[in-house]
C-alpha cells in the first residue's frame, strides 16, 4: 500500500463538488467525532458455512451485501459484535462503507466499525458523506495487488461540519430524493429480471420446437428427416476417424494389411429413449453429445512447458463465459507438435468450462470464432468439434436453456465445493436434434430475439447508471450546502468545533479513567460526594484526583465512570464551584475544580 498524501491534502487538492463544503462550515476529522474499532483476527480454523455452528462473521466481501455465509464457532469478546445500524468500512479492495442491515455478527479483521460519540454529528449524515472521501483516498492509493486502507487514514478524513440542525435537514432531503430514485431503479431492475425470464422462455421454445412450430408445418416436405441427418453425421464421424488412422499409418511409414484396424472404432451409444428430458416434435431425434462430434480435453499446465520451443496463445477458463469470449488477457503455453492436432482450435469449436465453485457457472460455454490463429486450450476447457457445424448455434442454445442446464447440473459432481465435468460426462449429455434447416431457422429467430432483448437491457442499464449519477449530484449539492437552506444558528462554526473538541477530551478522559487500576488505598476508600471533597480540599483538584478522592476508583467500570461524570456535571452547577481550564500554548489540557465559600455579601 502507498498513500503519498494525507486525506486533508487529497481534499484540499480535489476539484470534486462532493468533497467541498459550504463557506460557513468548518471541517472536523472523523476521529474527533467517532470511535474506530478494527476487526479481530478470528481463527479461520473455526470458520464454517453452517449457520448452526456459531456466530455470523462479517468479512470484507459481506460489508455491502448485509449478509454473510461465514460462521465462527469459537469464543469472542462482545466488543466485536456488530449490530443492525452500525457503520462499517471495508479496509481492502474498494474501501466500501455501508450501514449494516443484517443480523448481529462478528467484526472480522480488515473491517472497521465507526461509532459516533459526538452529540454534534449525525450518524446518518456520516453514512452519506463518508463514501466519496473513501473513493478519493482509494484513487490516490497505489498497490501491486490489492489496495489497503488504515484506520489512521480513516480517522484523518476531514469531514464537513454543518450545524446539527442542518445535518438533519440534509439527511431528510437526501432520503426523500433517494426514495423516489430507488423506486424508479427498483422498477428498472424488475424489468431486467423479466428480460432474463423472457430469454429463458425464448430458449425453451427454441429447443422444444415451439418457436418454429408454424415454420416446420409450412416446410415439412422440404426438410431432411432428423434420423437421416443423424445417420449421415454418424457416417461422417466414422469416416473422419478412419482418415485420421490412415494418416497416422502413413506418418509411421506403414500400410495396413487388411481392414481389421477399423474394428477399433468406438461407435457412439444409441440413445435410450427412456432418457428423454422433455417432449420434442416427432420429426426430431434425440442423441448423445458424442454422436454429433468429437469431445476432447486440452493441455495440462505445468512448469515443463516453459522450456518448450513452440509457444502458442491458449484459452483458459477466464476467457470463456456464457456464449461470450473475453480475450483481453491471453497468455501463451508451451506445446509439442504431437499435441497440436488434439488441442488446436478451429472455427465453431464449442468450449465448455469443466470446473467451477458455482452450480450456475459449471458448464458455461462459448463458440470459438478463430479471432486468434493459431490458438490452443487448457484442460479445464472441454472442446466439442461438431461434425456438422451448422448445428453449432442450436446446440449452444440447448445447453444454455433451463432444460439443458438441468442436464449439465445433474452430471456435475461436487467435491469440496467444486463442481466438475469430464469428457465422458459431456459425451453422454442428451441433445435434441432437428433437421439442419430447422436448426438454422431456430438460430436466426433466437438470435434476433436475444439481440432485441440485449438492446432493451442495455437501455435499462444506462438508466440505472444515470440514477447513480443523479444520486452523486444530490450528494454534491448536499455537502456543498446547496441542497437545503443553510439555517443560521446562535453559535459560530468555530464555537461548534470547540464544543466537539471539548466533547472528545471528555471521551478520552472517561476512557483513561475506565482503564485505571484501583490502588490499595483506593480500594479502602468509601464513596463520598464530590462536593464534600471539593469543600474540604485546600487546593484545586483535577479530574483524576477527584475520581480517586471521591472513592470512585474502588471499582472502575464504564458505568461508574459515567456516574462520576454525571455527578461532576451537577456539582459544577453549584454556586461556589469554579472550573478553571488548564492550557499549554493555548491548547487546553484539562480542568481544575475548586470550591470557594460564598460570603453573605457576595451571594
Amino acid at each position: 500500500m502507498a498513500l503519498a498524501k494525507s486525506p486533508a491534502e487529497i481534499v484540499q487538492e480535489s476539484k470534486s463538488d462532493v468533497l467541498s463544503k459550504h463557506a460557513t462550515w468548518e471541517r472536523v476529522n472523523l476521529i474527533d467525532v467517532a470511535a474506530l474499532l478494527n476487526g479481530f483476527a478470528f481463527k479461520s480454523s473455526m470458520f464454517s458455512n453452517d449457520p448452526q455452528k456459531g456466530m455470523p462473521l462479517i468479512r470484507i466481501r459481506d460489508v455491502v451485501k448485509h449478509q454473510t455465509n461465514t460462521y465462527y464457532s469459537g469464543e469472542y469478546d462482545e466488543t466485536y459484535v456488530v449490530r443492525k445500524g452500525d457503520l462499517l468500512i471495508g479496509m481492502d479492495g474498494d474501501f466500501n462503507a455501508a450501514v449494516w442491515q443484517g443480523e448481529n455478527a462478528l467484526l472480522n479483521q480488515r473491517v472497521c466499525k465507526i461509532s459516533i460519540f459526538s452529540k454534534h454529528y449525525d450518524h446518518k449524515f456520516l453514512s452519506y458523506v463518508i463514501q466519496p472521501y473513501l473513493n478519493a483516498i482509494h484513487a490516490e492509493t497505489s498497490s501491486v495487488t490489492v489496495k489497503h486502507l488504515s484506520s489512521k487514514t480513516i480517522g484523518e478524513i476531514p469531514l464537513p461540519l454543518p450545524p446539527l440542525v442542518v445535518q438533519k435537514l440534509i439527511v431528510e432531503k437526501i432520503e426523500e430524493l433517494f426514495s423516489h430514485i430507488d423506486a424508479g431503479v427498483e422498477g428498472l431492475k424488475q424489468a431486467k429480471a423479466k428480460l432474463q425470464q423472457y430469454r429463458q422462455s425464448v430458449l425453451k421454445d427454441a429447443v422444444t420446437g415451439k418457436l418454429t412450430e408454424q415454420w416446420r408445418a409450412q416446410n415439412a416436405d422440404k426438410l431432411e428427416p432428423a434420423d437421416h441427418l443423424l445417420e449421415r453425421i454418424l457416417d461422417e464421424r466414422r469416416a473422419n476417424w478412419e482418415a485420421e488412422q490412415l494418416k497416422a499409418f502413413e506418418e509411421k511409414g506403414k500400410t495396413p494389411k487388411n481392414d481389421n484396424w477399423k474394428d477399433k472404432y468406438k461407435a457412439p451409444k444409441s440413445f435410450n429413449q427412456k432418457e428423454q428430458p422433455l417432449v420434442v416434435p416427432s420429426a426430431w431425434e434425440w442423441c448423445y453429445f458424442d454422436s454429433l462430434g468429437v469431445v476432447s480435453g486440452g493441455l495440462t499446465k505445468n512448469s515443463k512447458r516453459n522450456s518448450f520451443d513452440k509457444k502458442l496463445p491458449y484459452l483458459r477458463v477466464a476467457n470463456v463465459y456464457a456464449n461470450e469470449l473475453r480475450l483481453d488477457d491471453i497468455q501463451e503455453i508451451g506445446v509439442t507438435d504431437t499435441e497440436l492436432d488434439r488441442v488446436l482450435l478451429e472455427d465453431k469449436d464449442l468450449l465448455i468450462v469443466e470446473g467451477n465453485g458455482s452450480p450456475d457457472q459449471i458448464g458455461r460455454l462459448a463458440v470459438w470464432d478463430d479471432s486468434i490463429c493459431p490458438c490452443v486450450h487448457q484442460n479445464h476447457l472441454i472442446k466439442v468439434r461438431l461434425i456438422d457445424k451448422a448445428l453449432c448455434d442450436f446446440v449452444v442454445y440447448w445447453l444454455m436453456s433451463l432444460p439443458g442446464r438441468e442436464q449439465i447440473k445433474s452430471v456435475a459432481s461436487s467435491t469440496s465445493g467444486l463442481y466438475t465435468l469430464s469428457i465422458s460426462k459431456i459425451s453422454g449429455l442428451p441433445v435434441p436434434l432437428p433437421s439442419i434447416n430447422e436448426a438454422i431457422e431456430i438460430s436466426k429467430l433466437v438470435t434476433d430475439k436475444l439481440e432485441a432483448a440485449q438492446r432493451t437491457e442495455d437501455e435499462l442499464t444506462k438508466k440505472i447508471k444515470h440514477s447513480e449519477q443523479l444520486k452523486s449530484s444530490i450528494l454534491s449539492k448536499a455537502f456543498s450546502g446547496q441542497l437545503v437552506e443553510n439555517h443560521a444558528t446562535e453559535e459560530t462554526a468555530e464555537q461548534l468545533l470547540e464544543k466537539i473538541r471539548l466533547e472528545k477530551d471528555q471521551v478520552e478522559q472517561k476512557a483513561k479513567l475506565a482503564k485505571k487500576k484501583p490502588t490499595a488505598r483506593a480500594k479502602k476508600m468509601k464513596r463520598r460526594p464530590i462536593l464534600d471533597v471539593l469543600m474540604e480540599s485546600k487546593k484545586a483538584l483535577n479530574v483524576d484526583e477527584l475520581f480517586e478522592l471521591s472513592g470512585f476508583q474502588g471499582e472502575v467500570t464504564p458505568e461508574v465512570v459515567e456516574e462520576f461524570y454525571q455527578e461532576l456535571k451537577d456539582v459544577t452547577a453549584t454556586k461556589g464551584v469554579n472550573v478553571t481550564p488548564v492550557k499549554v500554548g493555548n491548547i487546553k489540557q484539562g480542568d481544575l475544580f475548586e470550591y470557594k465559600e460564598i460570603k453573605p455579601n457576595e451571594a
